[in-house]
């Protein structure tokens, strides 16, 4: 948006302060727990962090490869077959929930450092803030929105406002 005489400026209040003496009053340290008694958090973010090391990647390598040699000592039977099966099966539905916590988190971080850039810039619209709560056809009306935009303005080309000396 460009600033023309008809523009009005809009006053930014940084309400930053106030909304992290909240959020601090609000995750205070209970007893017992590292952060605000999310230790469920805590302990997705610990695990995924672990579990995503190379260390972690080693130690299920070695358990493969203990299990492929334990198999003539069984006889490669439906049991022996079953041990590795029903482990993969568990570690995999539970690592499913440890990711898509670790994912959630990550896309609110993300979402919240997004709107505070739009609350800093003065020429941002504050509507942008939160859209991620919007409804798809919402979000594609927006969307065609910008698609306009992007067609009404010339074309630049990459590497345009690079000097060579």
């Amino acid at each position: 948006m460009k600033d023309g005489p008809t523009t009005k400026q809009r006053p930014r209040v940084n309400t930053l302060p106030k909304i992290e003496e909240k959020v601090n009053e609000q995750t205070a340290p209970n007893e017992g727990s590292s952060r605000g008694g999310d230790w469920f958090g805590q302990f997705a973010a610990r695990a995924s962090t672990w579990l995503g090391s190379k260390w972690a990647f080693a130690g299920a390598g070695l358990v493969i490869v203990v299990w492929a040699l334990t198999g003539p000592v069984f006889r490669y039977s439906d049991t022996w077959q079953l041990v590795i099966n029903t482990g993969t099966t568990i570690v995999t539905f539970l690592m499913v929930f440890l990711i898509q916590n670790t994912q959630n988190r990550d896309a609110r971080a993300i979402n919240l450092k997004l709107n505070e850039l739009i609350h800093a810039i003065d020429s941002a619209r504050n509507q942008m803030i939160d859209i991620e709560s919007l409804s798809d056809p919402e979000l594609n009306a927006i969307q065609a929105k910008f698609e306009e935009i992007k067609a009404a303005e010339p074309a630049e080309l990459p590497g345009d406002n690079v000097s060579l000396n």
